[in-house]
């Protein structure tokens, strides 16, 4: 976002969460005060079930209740027919999953909606609702390994969710006057379809969208078919990577399709509202020149497929939902095309393992929105633009990169300071090492999460420098920021 090994991260992040987290500071979400257009995100709700069962919150140090414990997904199929007028929808998903443990009982996060039917492979379930979790109890105790196949039935018309880590903009499924649109980082997937909601456990997705002509609809990844039924359309997308549900959309207007070849074949379509002024379009015409700058540095482009969506409505902020960035309707600046294409590999395919890791995104992209500045401007431009970062972030005092509550995740800190960490760490072990630990990070955890840990532990094995570690934990927790020092040079930032 930016504003003015899929099959085992699951398994991993509840190994980071037991062995690393337990000695974290970090604070439960305080929700706002509710009101009667917004849907609030509970504490995590006790479990009252008889063991076992699965967990109703994975223990997210930041988002505690988010996700839930004892399987596994693989796949989502979410079947939609939408009234677009009324904004109401009738949802059918369907989630192939594996138990990773023996199941009385498991949860959904899911908000909102009505719930009309849930079965378990087949059979008819019991389901119990409170706030956001979903609570399905199976006919038969499920054994560790075992296939389930969990259908959800449900209509209504979705409600925001407001989230104190994103008090700027409400969050998931919303209409505006020209048709609607899904964004969802960090917790709004679960207002529109119900999910493991936490990016921890990635998956893969087919959206089935019914909706009336003369309507479209993009999403992610391919378009795969378009069922034309007189007088609606069907369109039927497919994400056959791994994808967290937060980055999970679906928009519908009427949209003048803009279609081109991207480096390696990589198909790039863009969805512009009709009457979207070319000088708007023109913004994003460098998008193959930045993905060629990321695949000559990390290798090709992750996915099958990649553009943009524009909403009806101006937004001053943008979100890298997987494959179709999404912007508001004046589009975006060139460093920030290029910070949302550059999630792709840093977000999208290598994604946190808890929300307290997202600089590993935002420092991530806004420190290459830097490095495609040097590329395209020269050294001197982009060694102005690290000192006016750096003079910022100590004339606001800015703390440490990783939050300790939800209202630290969007700022200063996660972007501008942990970009700056990533160069004080080139300006420690130089271009070449710098480079090579980040193809490395990125090349051992593609297509799953990765944790703070993680990053860290991969910069000391690359480097060969013990000193490397001291180096990140203090850039990343330190309440006073290091001083950025050029080691060759003695170049210092102020």
């Amino acid at each position: 976002m930016a504003h003015c090994a899929w099959r085992f991260g699951l398994i991993r992040l509840l190994a980071l969460l037991g062995l690393a987290l337990g000695a974290a500071a970090c604070q439960p979400q305080t929700a706002p005060a509710p009101t009667t257009a917004v849907t609030e995100i509970p504490p995590a709700p006790g479990v009252t079930l008889a063991a076992p069962a699965g967990a109703a919150g994975l223990g997210d140090p930041l988002y505690p209740a988010l996700g839930n414990g004892g399987y596994d997904v693989q796949h989502y199929t979410i079947d939609l027919t939408v009234d677009v007028a009324r904004n109401m929808l009738d949802g059918v998903t369907t989630i192939t999953a594996h138990a990773m443990q023996p199941l009385s009982a498991f949860n959904l996060d899911f908000s909102g909606l009505t719930i009309t039917r849930v079965t378990v492979n087949g059979q008819s379930a019991d389901y119990r609702r409170q706030g956001s979790e979903t609570t399905i109890t199976p006919l038969q105790p499920l054994a560790a390994g075992a296939r389930l196949t969990v259908t959800v039935a449900y209509r209504g018309e979705p409600q925001p969710i407001r989230d104190p880590g994103v008090p700027f903009v409400p969050l998931g499924w919303q209409r505006f006057e020209q048709g609607i649109a899904v964004v969802s980082e960090p917790s709004g997937a679960m207002n529109w379809f119900p999910s493991n909601n936490h990016p921890a456990d990635k998956a893969t997705f087919t959206f089935r969208v019914q909706v009336p002509k003369p309507y479209q609809v993009a999403a992610n990844g391919v378009l795969a078919d378009t069922q034309d039924a007189g007088s609606s359309t069907t369109f039927v997308w497919q994400m056959t990577d791994p994808m967290a549900t937060y980055l999970a959309t679906v928009h519908i207007g009427r949209y003048e399709v803009v279609t081109a070849t991207g480096p390696g074949g990589v198909t790039l379509r863009h969805y512009f509202p009709l009457g979207t002024p070319d000088t708007v379009e023109a913004r994003f015409a460098r998008i193959p020149q930045m993905m060629q700058f990321m695949t000559e540095r990390f290798g090709p482009y992750p996915f099958d497929a990649y553009g943009v969506a524009l909403l009806p409505v101006s937004t001053g902020w943008a979100l890298e939902t997987q494959t179709l960035s999404t912007y508001g309707a004046d589009g975006a600046d060139e460093a920030e095309v290029f910070h949302e294409l550059m999630h792709e590999w840093f977000g999208n395919s290598v994604s946190p393992a808890t929300w307290q890791d997202v600089w590993l995104n935002e420092g991530f992209a806004t420190y290459f929105q830097w490095l495609w500045q040097e590329e395209t401007e020269g050294r001197p431009a982009f060694d102005a633009t690290v000192q006016q970062a750096y003079a910022g972030l100590v004339s606001r005092r800015v703390g440490p990169v990783l939050p300790q509550q939800p209202a630290g995740m969007f700022t200063a800190a996660t972007y501008q300071r942990g970009a700056c960490t990533l160069h004080a760490l080139r300006l420690t072990v130089g271009d070449a090492v710098f480079f090579q630990i980040l193809r490395t990070y990125y090349e051992r955890f593609a297509g799953g999460v990765a944790s703070t840990a993680d990053f860290s532990a991969t910069a000391v094995e690359v480097s060969g420098q013990p000193g490397v570690e001291a180096l990140l934990h203090a850039w990343l927790t330190s309440p006073t920021l290091p001083l950025l020092v050029h080691i060759g040079q003695q170049q210092v930032y102020r």
